[in-house]
C-alpha cells in the first residue's frame, strides 16, 4: 500500500533525509554547470591538466578541429545529463520522500550510484581520478547516502 501524499512534519527524519537528498541533487545540478562553463572557458575538466589529457585546448584543436569539437559536444552532453539527473534528484526528494514514498527514496539514491557506478571506473586505468576531478562527485555520494540512510530508515515499511 502506497504511503500518503501529504507532506511530513517540518522536523520529521524523513525530512532531514529528503533534504540532504535535496542538496546531492542541487550538488549535481552545480556539478553539471560547472562542466558546462567549463568547456567554454577551460576546456578541460576541473581538476585535470594538459598532462592528463596529452595537450592544451589550442594543441588539442590545432592538431585537429573536429576532435576538440568532438570533445566538446561530448562535455556538453554530459554536463546536459548530470544536470537533468540533479532536477529529477531535486524533484523526488521534494515532491516523493517528503511524501514518505519509498519508491522516491530508492529512485532518487539508484539513478545517480548507475551513473557514477558506470562512469568511475575508467577514471581509474586511464589517471583521471584526481580528487580536484572527482571530490565533489565523491562529497555529492555521500550526501547522498547519508540522506537516503536516514530517509529510508524513518519510513515506515
Amino acid at each position: 500500500m502506497a504511503a500518503s501524499s501529504v507532506p511530513l512534519p517540518a522536523g520529521s527524519r524523513v525530512n532531514l533525509g529528503a533534504n540532504l537528498v535535496l542538496v546531492a541533487g542541487i550538488g549535481l545540478v552545480g556539478y553539471g554547470l560547472m562542466f558546462l562553463v567549463r568547456n567554454f572557458t577551460g576546456f578541460i575538466e576541473l581538476g585535470l591538466t594538459p598532462q592528463h589529457i596529452g595537450g592544451t585546448p589550442d594543441e588539442i584543436r590545432a592538431f585537429s578541429p573536429h576532435l576538440y569539437n568532438y570533445i566538446s559536444h561530448l562535455q556538453v552532453a554530459v554536463a546536459a545529463f548530470i544536470i537533468a539527473l540533479g532536477i529529477a534528484v531535486i524533484a523526488l526528494a521534494w515532491n516523493g520522500i517528503r511524501a514518505g514514498q519509498r519508491w522516491a527514496v530508492w529512485t532518487a539514491f539508484l539513478a545517480p550510484v548507475v551513473g557514477v557506478g558506470l562512469a568511475l571506473p575508467l577514471h581509474y586505468p586511464y589517471g583521471f581520478a584526481t580528487l580536484g576531478h572527482l571530490g565533489l562527485i565523491y562529497l555529492d555520494a555521500a550526501i547522498l547516502l547519508a540522506g537516503t540512510v536516514l530517509a529510508a530508515r524513518a519510513l515506515p515499511r
